[in-house]
């Protein structure tokens, strides 16, 4: 019998998600949001009920995927009082998918424990079309016997197991996903940069793109962002916003480890700028509007 699902945190991936566990045959029987008005649609969509309260969704659910903003979010849905996901929570699977230090999945495991319920962390390294398709690379920390007790489920959500990979104990494939971040958002910067001297300098910027494609520049934001920067194309996949959340994460785990780390530390002043200058919201391909001749917040170009 296929576990009964919850997903709390209706933003777009977690609203794929669950639009994909219900394609799979999973009973999707409950969602919540901070945002009703998010959660009541979607769980029109798919037929189910919009929670009013952290608490109802345990009552309706005995597989609860969330996917919040950062640690206060995961901290406020697992809270030790008030309404909480901690609420009958005995014998519940959390299987807990944002972006969010270490330190916050170990102290959420340690809750949950406490009233008899498991968790995981399922750190997710790809966009909101993967979500919708099934085709997630997901990066597991947690129990084992809790990674099997859900593995047939996260497979659907990861190209049927292609991409699921355990990393190891709670915390640890946090841990891996900051530095994933941290690597992307640096060579995002770098490319940014590149492609910005490019223009500077009056080169054909698509003949550009191919060079360091077919060179030691290639990387895979150059597939995935290269051409948003020439064309200023910025549609939201993974913010600045978050980007610089992510690569503070990973700086915090480099300070505990001792580490001074230049290109991250530079890279988290790029992307926190954009956030005090009002382009936070943007791609982080827009990372490209910092260092393109002629653009920038105050440019009057459109951004």
């Amino acid at each position: 019998m296929k576990q009964s699902i919850g997903v709390v945190g209706t933003g777009r991936m977690g609203a794929n998600m669950a639009r994909r566990l219900k394609d799979c045959g999973y009973p999707v029987t409950v969602v919540f949001d901070v945002r009703p008005e998010a959660a009541q649609a979607l769980a029109v969509e798919l037929e189910c009920r919009a929670a009013k309260t952290l608490e109802e969704v345990n009552s309706l659910a005995s597989v609860v995927l969330t996917v919040v903003t950062d640690d206060a979010a995961m901290n406020g849905i697992f809270s030790e009082s008030g309404d909480s996901l901690l609420r009958g929570a005995r014998d519940h699977v959390f299987i807990n998918c944002a972006t969010v230090s270490p330190a916050i999945h170990r102290e959420i495991a340690n809750r949950a424990q406490q009233q008899g319920a498991h968790t995981l962390e399922a750190c997710m390294a790809s966009s909101i079309t993967q979500a919708r398709n099934g085709t997630l690379y997901l990066m597991i920390g947690g129990p084992s016997p809790v990674f099997e007790s859900v593995r047939i489920l996260l497979s659907h959500l990861s190209d049927d197991g292609k991409l699921l990979r355990y990393i190891g104990p709670t915390g640890t494939a946090a841990q891996v996903k900051a530095l994933v971040n941290m690597v992307m958002n640096i060579n995002t910067a770098g490319l940014a940069e590149g492609l910005g001297l490019g223009a500077a300098l009056g080169l054909d910027l698509t003949l550009l793109r191919e060079v360091f494609g077919q060179t030691g520049a290639r990387s895979g934001v150059l597939q995935t962002d290269g051409e948003d920067m020439q064309n200023r194309a910025h549609d939201c996949y993974f913010s600045a916003a978050h980007a610089a959340k992510d690569s503070g994460i990973a700086l915090q785990l480099a300070k505990e480890a001792g580490l001074h780390l230049p290109l991250a530390s530079s890279t988290l002043e790029q992307f926190t700028r954009m956030v005090q200058v009002g382009l936070g919201e943007l791609d982080k391909s827009g990372i490209a509007e910092l260092t393109f001749p002629g653009r920038g917040p105050k440019s009057g170009s459109g951004v």
